[in-house]
C-alpha cells in the first residue's frame, strides 16, 4: 500500500506561481512512475506531468499541451517526494491537483493508475 499526501495548493493571481509536493511511502519510491492529474467539477479528471521511471536512475518527463513550458513535474528520491512547479498560471488552471502513482505500467495513464493522493485545490484568480 503506498499513502500519496499532496501538499502547496492555494489561491493565486493570474501570472503567479505555485509548487505542489507530493510526499509517498514506500522503500521503493525510485522505482515509481508519477504524475500529476487535475479535475473541475463535472468534468474527467486529466493529466497534467508525469515522470515514468525507465530503470536505474532514468526518469521520463511529459506534459500536456495544456501546461507544457509553464509547469515542471521534478522528484526528490531521497525525501519520497514528487513536486510540479507552476509558473505562469491562469485560471483555467483552476483545479483539484492530484498525485498519482503507477508501479506496474509505467505509462502513468488514468487506467493504470494504482494510487491517488487526496487531492490539493488551486484557484487562479484573473
Amino acid at each position: 500500500q503506498v499513502q500519496l499526501v499532496e501538499s502547496g495548493g492555494g489561491l493565486v493571481q493570474a501570472g503567479g506561481s505555485l509548487r505542489l509536493s507530493c510526499s509517498a511511502s514506500g522503500r521503493t519510491f525510485r522505482s515509481y512512475s508519477m504524475g500529476w492529474f487535475r479535475q473541475t467539477p463535472g468534468r474527467e479528471r486529466e493529466f497534467v506531468a508525469r515522470l515514468r521511471w525507465s530503470g536505474g536512475s532514468t526518469y521520463y518527463a511529459d506534459y500536456a499541451d495544456s501546461v507544457k513550458g509553464r509547469f515542471t513535474i521534478s522528484r526528490d528520491n531521497s525525501k519520497n517526494t514528487v513536486f510540479l512547479q507552476m509558473n505562469s498560471l491562469n485560471p483555467e488552471d483552476t483545479a483539484v491537483y492530484y498525485c498519482a502513482a503507477d508501479r506496474i505500467s509505467g505509462r502513468v495513464t488514468l487506467e493504470g493508475i494504482e494510487y491517488w493522493g487526496q487531492g490539493t485545490q488551486v484557484t487562479v484568480s484573473s
